[in-house]
């Protein structure tokens, strides 16, 4: 523990990183699959697994990554040189929704497929050695909350932002591929400036902090070596439903607008009521946390996802005020679940033993690649119960009317399966027993 203070010279730039994260994260997640499906024709299970096979890959990928990013911090005393290639991931995103003219269907899956695996490569260089920093920075267990509150305030801009661009660029009522690429281009180029200025955030905080463990010279561990400490287990299995039921739903709002409410241009009012609580949400969850604890405050938001995804599954009867209503709870929830367990993470980097600090790659690795396994397995969540559901994909312009089984898919995917997966998160985030109120 430590007294160190961060300045807001190094936390706001360190911040501002996120939002090309965020806008990864959350375009993908948000459209990614109706662009597949409502747009370039790939069949539901087809999208599913185009979403889903990037990920399987990241499992792997990630924990390397962090073993190279500890290799570099024990060799050069810093990890920035991994953070300045993922800067490529700008160009990854816009080739995604790039595809040339004239694929459809599978081909058009397969090209989208293969730039969202060099994209989640990209991703990981980036993401592992920047949420490996709060572990490497001399700092105490308020202070990294504080530090991830700055981070989280500004992630939710950067969601907000492009959550609710990304539609409308793309066109929301009448999208197209040149829609998409269009919106591609243009939140690539966010994406890249944001990440430069958070290299210089890292630099900064690394200046006014010093390093909690000197760097050793090499990095001999294992690459999953973090899976053996009996804290980080729970946290981050509880992590990967929470990550899995967050996404489900960012993929599932623009068909819950669309079939359910009837109004696709629902999608962006929908997406601002999840992600704007979060904005003012983020600095209370911060006083909840030293108030009552990280592990009470994440519990109590788990429990709140949970009834405002029951409220959901009353569809377009409970009417639209109440439906914003819910949304916003899963938003104010969704905002403690990004910024507790980030901060949790190096708490657990922390009491891991003597030298652990200098592991902290191959713990964000293992983490990053349960984020990313999450943000495919909830999209393929969702296109699974569509598929059992018997929904029929389209082209830009069909507009296919679906049986009532697949409306039903749209409702319930939306809602009852999120309550479901939020439930074993709390079984498994109750086998924490780290956290401390002070």
């Amino acid at each position: 523990m430590t007294n160190v203070r961060l300045p807001l010279r190094g936390l706001v730039p360190f911040a501002t990183g996120s939002v090309g994260m965020g806008v990864w994260v959350t375009v993908p997640g948000l459209l990614l699959l109706y662009f597949l499906t409502d747009v370039l024709a790939v069949p539901p299970l087809l999208a599913g697994f185009v979403l889903l096979a990037p990920k399987v890959v990241d499992v792997v990928l990630h924990p390397w990554v962090g073993r190279l990013s500890d290799a570099d911090l024990a060799r050069r005393g810093h990890r920035r040189r991994l953070m300045l290639a993922g800067c490529a991931l700008a160009v990854a995103f816009a080739a995604m929704f790039a595809v040339p003219a004239g694929l459809r269907g599978a081909p058009a899956g397969l090209w989208v497929a293969v730039a969202f695996i060099a994209g989640n490569l990209l991703f990981a260089a980036y993401q592992v050695p920047y949420l490996a920093t709060p572990a490497d920075l001399s700092i105490g267990y308020h202070e990294r909350t504080r530090l991830m509150g700055f981070r989280m305030v500004v992630l939710t801009v950067g969601i907000l932002l492009s959550g609710v661009a990304a539609p409308l660029i793309a066109g929301q009522d009448d999208p197209t591929v040149g829609g998409y690429t269009r919106m591609g281009l243009l939140l690539g180029a966010a994406m890249l400036a944001a990440m430069l200025v958070g290299i210089a955030g890292v630099r900064r905080l690394t200046t006014a902090a010093p390093l909690a463990a000197a760097p050793s010279g090499q990095a001999a561990h294992g690459l999953l070596s973090s899976l053996r400490d009996r804290q980080f287990r729970p946290l981050v299995a509880a992590y990967l439903a929470m990550s899995t039921t967050t996404h489900l739903v960012l993929a599932a709002v623009p068909y819950f607008a669309e079939y359910e409410l009837g109004r696709p241009k629902l999608t962006t009012v929908l997406v601002a009521a999840f992600v704007a609580p979060a904005i003012l949400a983020t600095p209370v969850w911060v006083v909840v946390a030293r108030r009552i604890g990280k592990q009470r405050g994440l519990l109590l938001a788990q429990a709140a996802f949970v009834a405002g995804s029951l409220v959901l599954a009353l569809g377009g009867t409970a009417g639209l005020p109440l439906i914003v209503g819910a949304v916003a709870v899963l938003g104010v929830a969704f905002a403690a679940m990004q910024l507790l367990p980030f901060s949790m993470l190096p708490d657990v980097i922390a009491a891991s033993g003597p030298g652990g600090t200098t592991r902290a790659g191959s713990y964000t690795g293992v983490w990053t690649a349960t984020e990313a396994t999450g943000g495919a397995l909830g999209p393929y969540v969702y296109a699974a119960a569509l598929a059992i559901g018997g929904f029929v994909a389209s082209e830009a312009g069909e507009h296919t009317a679906q049986s009532p089984g697949a409306l039903a898919a749209v409702r319930y995917g939306f809602a009852l399966v999120p309550a479901a997966l939020m439930t074993v998160a709390v079984i498994l985030q109750r086998r924490y027993t780290l956290d401390r109120s002070a």
